[in-house]
């Protein structure tokens, strides 16, 4: 039997008496769709910090296949393939779409910092990264400056940058976030046409983008996990509906 995609072994973190992870035990197999909701505050970025490290843990390991990646950087870890969303338009708002998902792509090559002698040369990156921006929809506005691209696009371009760097693993947080409702959609419509080599982990705080896209579904709260299982079984506990509608806030 193959080792899941990406798995934890008793992982915590605290900062000081403040627990905002404890005990976490996870195994996403390759090419699942796994959904992590719970209410604000349940230490769900903080479980993807802890997993792409820009947290370290107090206790526990992170594996990335076999391969224990606990004490890696950020950057080796993307090498290795786990990847994550970042803000697009506060690192290359004087970019095209075109010119930005090259460029990472071109640092996945170790060419990058060749990208602005001549970009000519460069023509099997320009050639994959339009690709990529083709899978997501966004063939059509390779040209435009990602600073003019409207908001839901601009994430579709944050999740073209992280293809970019061919992960087996892709943790999305809220990548809709402050996306109008009819366009949300074709984000995760997007997203739903991956390459089912990657195992997708993505936060979501509204419960029908869950239920369509999630093929399995994590719940954390207090900094542990709840509860796991399919829609069907998550929609059928008792103990979910009280996380978010009774004393808990929804998240």
């Amino acid at each position: 039997m193959s080792a899941p995609a990406l798995s934890t072994r008793g992982l915590a973190k605290s900062f000081g008496s403040l627990v905002v992870a404890k005990d976490i035990e996870i195994n996403l197999p390759k090419g699942v769709r796994y959904a992590l909701i719970g209410p604000n505050g349940a230490g769900k970025t903080t479980l993807i910090n802890l997993m792409t490290g820009m947290l370290a843990p107090n206790q526990g390991k992170i594996f990335l296949g076999d391969e224990d990646i606990t004490e890696l950087e950020p950057q080796q870890r993307v090498r290795r393939g786990l990847a994550r969303t970042f803000q697009i338009n506060t690192l290359f708002p004087g970019l095209n779409a075109l010119e930005a998902v090259t460029l990472a792509v071109c640092e996945r090559r170790g060419i990058s910092g060749q990208f602005w002698q001549n970009i000519s040369v460069h023509r099997e990156a320009i050639e994959e990264a339009y690709e990529i921006l083709v899978r997501l929809r966004l063939g059509e506005s390779c040209y435009q400056p990602t600073r003019e691209l409207p908001y839901g696009r601009q994430r579709l371009l944050e999740i073209a940058l992280a293809l970019a760097t061919r992960p087996k693993v892709l943790l999305l947080d809220e990548p809709a976030a402050g996306v109008p409702q009819e366009e949300s959609g074709d984000i995760f419509e997007a997203v739903e046409d991956l390459s089912q080599d990657i195992t997708l982990l993505f936060i979501e705080h509204d419960m029908h983008v869950v239920f369509r896209f999630a093929s399995h579904i994590i719940v954390m709260v207090g900094g542990a996990i709840f509860t796991a299982g399919s829609p069907a079984e998550i929609a059928a506990d008792p103990r979910v509906r009280e996380v978010y509608l009774g004393t808990r806030s929804h998240g």
